[in-house]
């Protein structure tokens, strides 16, 4: 079952407090994995298989990066570059000299995680061992979530009175509610992310308001509030994690 993971974390990060516990359970992972393939699993066999054939996307190539573990990043991205030469002249036959309609719009963006079927050397440019090992691993903690609150009463207590999850989260469990949530238990969980996600919604924008309004000469002398980091946290709740502290750190 996809729910059996460690569930610990999950009440852990619940009990934090903080807009999205997915999205801290997620950027948490994250630093767990980059120190991982950067230390001892760098040289074990089947994490340099998974790497030279996906590599690395950007965002974890910098996560990499910033860990100044320049020699363990070096070897993973020199057998990295070794596989991808060997594939590289398949990849050039295979890619069409002209594109087809949209390719460049589709492209402008760099986000998407595969490649046009005509564009083999783009296909080598894309997918990143991390992406999906995260992937998995948040797909297993949303179902392990949706069993916690369908099986204890204490977890479905404390998620009524936690500030939800952000948009992107709600709407991957309201997606996922249905493959372990059935009859009156679904709705009652669609209802409730629902209401909290409104409900904190209208919070952020009444701190994001008072934040702007902050700007104004007649308002500073006033109290700030809550509305210090309303921009951050009103990003992140509409977006997921992307901008201010980072939530997998334990910086004071």
């Amino acid at each position: 079952m996809r729910y059996h993971i460690d569930t610990i974390a999950l009440w852990d990060v619940l009990k934090a407090g903080d807009e999205c516990p997915l999205c801290l359970l997620r950027r948490k992972t994250e630093h767990q994995m980059a120190d991982r393939y950067l230390g001892a699993s760098v040289m074990e066999p089947d994490t340099r298989i998974r790497v030279n054939e996906k590599g690395f996307c950007p965002s974890h190539q910098r996560m990499l990066f910033d860990r100044q573990n320049r020699l363990g990043h070096a070897l993973m991205m020199l057998s990295h570059l070794q596989e991808l030469r060997k594939r590289l002249p398949d990849a050039l036959s295979q890619t069409a000299p002209t594109p087809s309609p949209g390719l460049l719009a589709r492209l402008s963006g760099r986000n998407g995680r595969e490649a046009p079927p005509e564009n083999g050397v783009l296909a080598l440019a894309q997918g990143c061992v991390m992406c999906d090992h995260l992937h998995m691993t948040m797909d297993q903690y949303g179902h392990a979530l949706l069993h916690l609150w369908k099986t204890d009463q204490r977890f479905r207590d404390l998620f009524a009175h936690s500030k939800g999850l952000c948009l992107v989260d709600t709407g991957t469990l309201l997606a996922l509610s249905g493959e372990v949530l059935s009859g009156q238990q679904k709705e009652e969980f669609c209802r409730q992310a629902a209401k909290l996600l409104q409900e904190n919604l209208e919070r952020l924008e009444e701190e994001l308001n008072w934040f702007t309004r902050k700007f104004d000469y007649r308002n500073a002398e006033a109290p700030w509030g809550n509305s210090r980091d309303a921009l951050e946290r009103t990003a992140n709740k509409l977006r997921g994690w992307c901008i201010g502290k980072d939530p997998g750190l334990n910086e004071t």
